[in-house]
């Protein structure tokens, strides 16, 4: 049979994965000039978008904005959206090999890195992607429930999932009443009784991840003080000479803003944001009950790493705090795959610039991978297109050299019969066109972007 990519014999590839990485793999293979494909989109969840829907804060509307772009990409004819569709269990490898050219695994990065502290399991200490999936209404995690009975509340990190899990917490319902939080968080979260958060971070004010817009947000909440201490966002030596040498408008604005923070003392609102630094938790102690009732935490100081970088290094110096909730948000990994090379120390896909590699480093034929499984959790959601069309040039020149799969099945026709002799219901990009609209109309009868379905029942209801 001839090269596939032409109209008699299309490109047929498989993207596991619909999140942003896994529409920007679509829209480059798609848009790429004289090659015909055809790409089937799977994603385990009966709703696209991934990060965008059950990642991006609910008060981040203008983030989601994107989804109208990856809309038109599903809509296009060569492209299909299978929702409710699982890899490994109703879509294996063998199918991939049988029935496509090529698969790009797209998953991102689903649970966060541990503490690997005494306590950490305690009840009461929770990995921030759980919070964050919990109040943007994510099948897998409607049901959690989060002990918001507590005054203080303390987060672990310094990214801009951290700051979106503090800014949620001091939101007040009012603020959240306007979002498309899901309605159980809405309700949990005006019951909450949490007057003070601690967004604590291991290295010093120049070192935090977070961007200057989430940092200017939090001095912007209606009844919440974001707060700072002058000694803490006081800048070291070290951190000094680095800004010197190599100047960062990014980092100065954050600084200027920390130090606004530092100067207003308590303020006069009724929560606190509180930002710390320069402290590593090392303890999570509980009660006879098994819940975490407070943290111990040892007092870091700057010091030059063997790399160069600036490295915090434990002193003599504890602080206990009082509390019954922690989350944590030191960093996330992706999950490995059935019948996909995995590296469980990075939490990635192995690849080289996209191509996956099994362990003795030589290529898989046909198999690709794209986004933060590819390289780790890094960047803003846009970061992930160039990452995309980097994984599609290197398939598409894969295509041109005959170095892909060879499948004995290739018609779409033949997906959709394996799917149905095996009793999978999937959604349709039409259906999730239809529950989108009903979300949307909800969400404008109270208010609101939008009101979300959380269970796949219900979304399968509204949709029949």
């Amino acid at each position: 049979m001839s090269t596939p990519g032409t109209a008699e014999n299309p490109l047929r590839v498989a993207v596991v994965g619909s999140g942003p990485s896994g529409f920007y793999v679509t829209d480059a293979l798609v848009k790429t000039a004289g090659l015909v494909a055809q790409v089937d989109l799977f994603d385990r969840l009966p709703t696209p978008y991934g990060l965008v829907r059950f990642g991006v804060a609910p008060d981040h509307q203008e983030v989601k904005r994107v989804t109208k772009v990856y809309a038109k990409t599903a809509e296009a004819p060569s492209v299909r959206w299978f929702g409710g569709v699982q890899f490994g269990k109703d879509l294996t490898m063998d199918d991939v090999r049988a029935h496509y050219h090529a698969v790009v695994f797209t998953t991102g990065a689903q649970t966060d890195r541990r503490l690997e502290v005494p306590g950490e399991d305690l009840k009461g200490s929770h990995p921030a992607t759980q919070f964050v999936a919990w109040y943007n209404g994510h099948p897998d995690c409607r049901h959690l429930t989060f002990d918001l009975d507590t005054e203080r509340a303390v987060v672990i990190g310094v990214g801009n999932v951290a700051i979106d899990v503090a800014r949620m917490l001091c939101r007040t319902p009012e603020e959240l009443a306007k979002t498309d939080i899901a309605d159980h968080a809405l309700e949990a979260l005006r019951k909450s009784r949490v007057k003070e958060v601690l967004l604590v971070g291991r290295r010093g004010p120049a070192q935090a991840a977070f961007t200057s817009s989430e940092l200017e947000e939090i001095g912007e909440l209606a009844d919440a003080d974001a707060i700072a201490r002058p000694d803490e966002v006081a800048l070291d030596p070290l951190s000094k000479a680095e800004l010197a040498a190599h100047p960062d408008r990014q980092t100065d604005l954050k600084l200027k803003m920390m130090e606004k923070y530092a100067a207003i003392g308590e303020g006069t609102k009724a929560k606190k944001l509180r930002l710390r630094f320069c402290l590593s938790p090392v303890e999570l102690k509980g009660d006879a009950a098994g819940h975490v009732r407070g943290l111990r935490f040892v007092k870091n100081a700057l010091v030059a790493g063997a790399d160069g970088s600036i490295k915090a290094q434990a002193t003599q110096t504890f602080e206990d705090v009082e509390t019954g909730l922690v989350f944590r948000s030191v960093g996330y990994r992706g999950v490995a795959l059935p019948g996909v090379p995995f590296d469980e120390k990075k939490g990635t896909i192995p690849n080289d610039a996209g191509r996956v590699v099994d362990a003795a480093k030589a290529p898989v034929v046909g198999a690709y991978t794209a986004g933060w499984i590819k390289r780790g959790p890094s960047g803003v959601i846009g970061t992930n297109r160039a990452c995309a069309v980097e994984t599609v040039k290197g398939l598409t020149a894969d295509v041109a050299a005959g170095k892909v799969l060879a499948p004995s099945a290739p018609s779409r026709d033949a997906v959709t019969a394996l799917l149905e002799r095996r009793g999978v219901k999937w959604f349709t990009f039409a259906e999730w066109t239809k529950l989108d609209a009903v979300e949307v109309a909800k969400g404008a009868a109270a208010g609101r972007p939008r009101v979300k379905f959380t269970s796949p029942d219900e979304m399968r209801a509204a949709v029949s």
